[in-house]
């Protein structure tokens, strides 16, 4: 469930004070939900907090654009930095063993930045508006994500995908990844979306045709142990913006990129 900033300003309000909590690693329970008992952070000022903290600007096209320049994208900086020299020594090692390397990415907000999208709705969601949006396919790239697919490519690892992204919008995500340059193995065979009316046989606990109860955690989760008992591979390292990204196991090491705008449980 996507859950808006309005509804998770109480948990924000010693979240969006620097990137101290958008590291690599687990969720603790502070950082995961709102239970505070005092005054919550105020929503103005967190807004603000926010655009500084991306360096929110807005382009000659009137889209709304974080800053090269900006904590957000120092801090994304870092995490590619450390990923890169992981992955490196990571693949290097599998392939010594004679296992097959993989990454798994996440795609909203790890690979394509949907920060218009949360500004102009005022960072609250709705499905037709999400999903209009999505299928314009024009969203930017988050910075380094990118090349931090080309990069793992590069070095013999397998990437997939394995988004929240409903299956009708495959065709947009593809677009969108190919424009923004990760055009890795944008296939069906490496990118897993979520088909409700048709989802696969390893979601037979949490999902049948036409009956989806699956949590971000479960379907994420059985993707990644499909991905490693089913097709063979290692993963060495799954990159996402939201905790629920990482629950459930199935990956040597985690990346949490920076998200301060909305929560999925």
């Amino acid at each position: 469930m996507r859950k808006s900033l309005r509804a998770l300003a109480a948990g924000a309000a010693c979240a969006v004070a620097g990137a101290a909590l958008y590291g690599a690693g687990p969720a603790t329970a502070g950082q995961s939900t709102a239970n505070s008992t005092h005054e919550p952070y105020n929503i103005g000022q967190l807004v603000k907090d926010i655009d500084t903290y991306y360096g929110t600007t807005v382009d000659a096209n009137g889209v709304y654009q974080a800053s090269p320049d900006s904590p957000y994208a120092r801090d994304l900086a870092r995490i590619d930095a450390d990923a890169k020299s992981y992955i490196d020594k990571a693949a290097r090692k599998a392939h010594r063993r004679g296992e097959k390397p993989a990454v798994v990415f996440d795609i909203d907000d790890t690979l394509l930045l949907s920060l218009d999208y949360e500004k102009r709705t005022n960072y609250t969601y709705d499905d037709a508006d999400w999903n209009a949006y999505v299928d314009r396919a024009d969203r930017p790239a988050v910075f380094g994500s990118p090349e931090l697919v080309r990069y793992a490519d590069s070095k013999g690892v397998e990437v997939f995908y394995n988004t929240g992204l409903g299956e009708a919008r495959r065709a947009a995500a593809v677009a969108n990844l190919k424009k923004v340059g990760a055009d890795v193995n944008l296939d069906t065979a490496h990118m897993f979306l979520k088909d409700k009316a048709n989802p696969p046989a390893y979601l037979k606990n949490c999902a049948t045709p036409g009956n989806w109860k699956c949590t971000t955690v479960q379907f994420k989760s059985a993707t990644r142990k499909h991905i490693e008992q089913d097709l063979g591979y290692e993963i060495i390292a799954n990159f996402g913006d939201q905790y629920s990204d990482f629950g459930g196991g199935y990956a040597d090491r985690t990346y949490k990129l920076p998200n301060p705008t909305y929560f999925v449980s």
